[in-house]
């Protein structure tokens, strides 16, 4: 028996009990469907959230107020430390590496214009906001470069706060309120939607020491060094921080790189990915009991069989191969029909739910399809070696 005659046999001895062949193949179709559905909603709310992190660009640093990582010193200094500032903002600008610096205030207020009132959530922005971040204006222009200590009372609508106030109509010009402050609207934003669950398009942008005069505040939430892409992430850190240690006299703040943030979003992403691929792997070791159980059924139902092979000569070796095959043969073809299966559902999944990002990992898939192959060739050794050992003598007598 050649290679091809090997195949064709364990093919028939598989077609000789379809029923049971199919339903010990559908145990390893449905292990590599479910890897295939579940890595592929993993993969793809790793791009998505990724993605959602990097349109703003990669080459930032936050600054936020307080130090998070501590070496020593008395606990009573947290409570003197001191606030960032919009000079702290602008004394940044001086750094050699600087594009832009843009210094942030955040709060919830309500607001209203032309006899109508809604509740959004207001940034403080610097002028450079729109060019750090990669945001658009559709009508009017944004924040102008005023003296950020004293700036104009302009405001910036996001499109859904336009359209909800002033409908289709230009709303430049027009005097909106805010909490208790009153502004000019010069420009409205292009739509941006949800960016992690934040509406960027139900918002008004306001100066920044406007916006902490009307929450009230003293210091900013937050400063971003926006720096050329080909700097070098170190020498920018240690200029940042060298310039607020000699305005604070001390590091009583925390740079965070948005590529440090991205490296651990995406090892947290993985290990995800990695453990719904496992959930999925349950259901394939499941298919695998179901073979090993297959294959010891058919050696035991086919022991005459077995006898008449070894009296026309087969070899043990050629019979073990016999039935690793047709193991082997039983997997992939399941392997297959699995990954034809798990491939269609995510697709269709992707089509019914245009907001679910579907993105299917070909090296989880190749691995899944990997594992059932082996998975068959293990689940037939043992069986396998129980067949060759068989007696022929003792295997006739029982035809």
């Amino acid at each position: 028996m050649n290679s091809a005659d090997t195949i064709r046999f364990a093919l028939r001895a598989l077609s000789a009990h379809w029923l049971r062949t199919l339903l010990s193949a559908s145990g390893i179709a449905i292990g590599i469907a479910a890897v295939v559905l579940l890595t592929s909603i993993g993969q793809g709310i790793q791009r998505f959230v990724l993605l959602e992190f990097t349109q703003f660009g990669t080459n930032i640093l936050n600054i936020t107020p307080g130090k998070i990582k501590t070496h020593g010193g008395s606990v009573g200094a947290i409570g003197s430390a001191r606030i960032l500032t919009i000079d702290d903002a602008l004394a940044l600008k001086h750094s050699r590496y600087t594009q832009y610096v843009n210094a942030t205030a955040m709060g919830n207020a309500e607001i209203r214009a032309a006899g109508r009132s809604r509740r959004v959530t207001v940034y403080g922005q610097g002028p450079d906001f729109d060019k750090a971040f990669n945001m658009h204006i559709t009508i009017g222009q944004f924040l102008p470069a005023d003296d950020q200590r004293n700036p104009r009372a302009f405001a910036v609508l996001g499109a859904k706060a336009h359209s909800e106030l002033f409908g289709e109509a230009n709303p430049l010009g027009a005097i909106l309120q805010v909490g208790g402050s009153r502004f000019r609207v010069i420009g409205v934003m292009a739509s941006k939607g949800q960016v992690l669950g934040f509406d960027l398009d139900d918002t008004v942008f306001i100066p920044t020491m406007r916006a902490l005069e009307v929450f009230n505040r003293e210091g900013l939430m937050e400063i971003q060094v926006v720096y050329p892409p080909d700097a070098p992430l170190q020498a920018v850190i240690d200029d940042v921080r060298r310039i607020l240690v000699e305005r604070h006299g001390r590091e009583d703040f925390t740079i965070t790189p948005q590529q440090q943030m991205l490296s651990t979003l995406s090892t947290v992403l993985n290990v995800l990915t990695f453990a719904v691929a496992a959930l999925g792997g349950i259901s394939l070791l499941v298919g695998a009991v179901g073979m090993v159980t297959l294959m010891h059924i058919s050696v035991a139902e086919r022991v005459a069989e077995i006898g008449l092979l070894n009296a026309l000569g087969a070899t043990r070796g050629r019979i073990r191969m016999l039935f690793l095959m047709e193991s082997t043969v039983l997997s992939t073809l399941g392997g297959l029909a699995g990954l034809a299966i798990g491939t269609a559902l995510a697709s269709l999944l992707e089509f019914l739910i245009s907001d679910l990002p579907v993105s299917i990992p070909w090296n989880f898939v190749l691995a899944a399809l990997g594992a059932s192959m082996v998975i068959g060739l293990a689940a037939g050794v043992v069986p396998a070696m129980q067949a060759a050992r068989l007696n022929p003598v003792e295997a006739l007598r029982t035809e």
